[in-house]
């Protein structure tokens, strides 16, 4: 068995360009997103380890905001979660998993979580 880290940045609110229909296009769309990432851990963390023998959380919450592209309109939420996954691979070569859960807030009626998760391992 393996052991495995896995860091989170849950519940965080960012405004993406996304959406099919025609009142959707061009608007801006508040996201609620979690992020899970499973990495390989170091052989062990004593008091004194670094933080690059981890990954910073702000990574995590970098790659679902800043790191997504301005101007771009991503049709499907499912797509914003694609462009993370690829994003954080791409930040560092530890990162085993990424798991992305998106809730879209506009279209909530009742306070009910409609949105989806995506789950990608490195290939």
């Amino acid at each position: 068995m393996n052991d495995t880290l896995t860091l989170e940045v849950g519940d965080f609110e960012v405004d993406v360009l996304t959406g099919v229909y025609s009142e959707e296009t061009g608007q801006k769309q508040p996201l609620r997103i979690s992020i899970s990432v499973a990495m390989k851990p170091a052989a062990r963390y004593l008091p004194e380890t670094p933080l690059s023998a981890s990954k910073n959380y702000m990574d995590l919450k970098f790659a679902a905001s800043e790191a997504l592209p301005e101007g771009v309109h991503f049709t499907l939420i499912e797509a914003v979660a694609d462009h993370i996954c690829e994003t954080l691979f791409l930040q560092d070569e530890r990162v085993l998993a990424v798991t992305v859960k998106i809730v879209k807030l506009a279209i909530s009626e009742a306070g009910e979580k409609i949105g989806m998760t995506l789950t990608r391992q490195r290939r």
